[in-house]
């Protein structure tokens, strides 16, 4: 028996301790995942319990998502602490259509919230945080933030920060700010699905640039800069949602220059750099005509709702504040308390560098098992998007049928014809092994001959 764990020293009922015991020993790496656990009866026998126990504690491990039972196979060690979700839409039994982040085991993301939230209560007490906090976040919370940020965003600084409750609202309240119904603003032809929404409740009209495997192009940026004169222009420069396209330093300098040239703003989308931090922001190059948001909802998890605006200078900080007092009046304290212990301590850069890794492997999976199609993909990049046959028009309802969900190209596309693509998010899958069966349906549905469509 390879596991053997020592419960003498813990307290509580003995179930409770074979858990504690081997949560410990997930953290401290003596499990590891994927790792086959003894059987139930084994470990009874190892520990001089009797059987009921050791049911009663893998019950709860199950329950925690610390162990996952395979029929047939035994039970193992998961590969995450993510669960099934209870509320998907009864056709769907896999859900790769949320771009999120996996959860791995070794992100030990249960652990450092409950960790967390402790060491918030012990200096300041969680009471503190259950009232109305300052619109945009504190000075010390602002700070911690602008020093983090620096390492890729050298003039961030807390004067110029606002603390938002996810990117979301960002979009919504930028907008508002930069733009009156019936403006125009640009984006790449294909756009995160949320600026859309925006933009439609707010009426600004967007209007999509062309684009290549590179990303946009400058000179098409160029001309409908000139043409359209937008009141801003929205782009998302690295891990591009949906294509993830990352551009080149070049394409960065030549569209700071346009931005410059023509008079307008940029509002850069850095959901994903925090997983490529080889590509430095546009804002960089123009931070005094850039909006740059950064979130952690792509390289922590969505559920924190925590992400900062950096603004080109101390009066649009201020502007920006009154417009999220105005909305949602401030992100929740309690969540912005943890991100920023999390930030100071370290614990931030350790999940999303466990986080990366899982994504870089995930990426390799699906590079394995989608050989021979068309798509593009980028190492550490949550999704990929997958170039779909021509003659196959109904491919993502095909897949809805057999229990996967995946995001068709008309989602994202902003005018003209929609490509025939979809985003596969492969962060969305619990883990590696529902990944696995999930590219299995994908490649099943990419092979079936056209004219086998049932026909009633």
């Amino acid at each position: 028996m390879d596991w053997s764990p020592t419960i003498s020293e813990l307290s509580g009922p003995r179930y409770q301790r074979i858990v504690e015991a081997m949560e410990v020993d997930i953290a401290a790496g003596r499990l590891v995942r994927g790792q086959q656990l003894p059987t139930q009866r084994a470990l009874a026998k190892a520990l001089g319990v009797d059987l009921t126990t050791v049911t009663r504690a893998y019950t709860e491990a199950r329950r925690r998502g610390i162990m996952e039972a395979r029929v047939g196979q035994g039970s193992f060690v998961s590969e995450t602490s993510a669960r099934r979700a209870v509320d998907l839409p009864h056709p769907v039994a896999i859900d790769l259509s949320m771009n999120v982040p996996p959860h791995p085991l070794e992100a030990q993301l249960d652990e450092r919230i409950i960790a967390g939230m402790e060491a918030i209560r012990a200096q300041s007490g969680l009471t503190a945080y259950l009232n109305y906090q300052p619109p945009g976040g504190s000075a010390h919370e602002r700070d911690v933030a602008a020093r983090w940020m620096r390492a890729r965003v050298p003039h961030a600084h807390a004067d110029k920060l606002v603390v938002f409750p996810g990117t979301q609202t960002i979009l919504f309240n930028l907008l508002a700010h930069l733009a009156r119904p019936g403006d125009i603003v640009l984006t790449e032809a294909l756009t995160f699905p949320g600026i859309k929404a925006a933009a439609v409740r707010l009426g600004i009209k967007l209007v999509g640039v062309a684009m290549d495997d590179g990303g946009i192009l400058p000179d098409a940026l160029a001309k409908a800069c000139r043409t359209h004169k937008p009141k801003a222009v929205y782009l998302i420069p690295t891990l591009h949602n949906p294509t993830t396209a990352t551009l080149a330093s070049e394409r960065r300098s030549a569209i700071a220059k346009i931005i410059g040239d023509t008079d307008t703003i940029l509002i850069e989308d850095d959901a994903y750099g925090l997983l490529d931090r080889s590509a430095s922001p546009i804002a960089n190059l123009i931070p005094e005509r850039t909006y740059l948001a950064t979130t952690l909802s792509k390289c922590i998890s969505p559920a924190l709702r925590v992400a900062y605006l950096a603004t080109p200078d101390s009066e649009a900080q201020r502007d920006m504040r009154t417009y999220l007092q105005a909305t949602v009046q401030m992100p929740a304290p309690l969540m912005v308390a943890l991100v920023t212990h999390w930030i100071e301590s370290g614990i931030a850069d350790r999940i999303i560098t466990a986080i990366r890794s899982e994504a870089v492997g995930r990426q390799q999976l699906a590079q394995r098992a989608l050989k021979g199609f068309q798509f593009l993909a980028k190492p550490a990049a949550h999704h990929l998007w997958l170039r779909l046959p021509e003659d196959r028009p109904d491919v993502a309802a095909h897949l809805l049928r057999n229990g996967l969900a995946v995001v068709a190209g008309e989602a994202f596309t902003v005018d003209g014809t929609p490509p025939h693509a979809a985003r596969v998010s492969l962060g969305a899958a619990r883990n590696r092994s529902e990944l696995t069966e999930a590219l299995r349906i994908l490649v099943g549905a990419l092979q079936k001959p056209a004219d086998t469509r049932q026909i009633v």
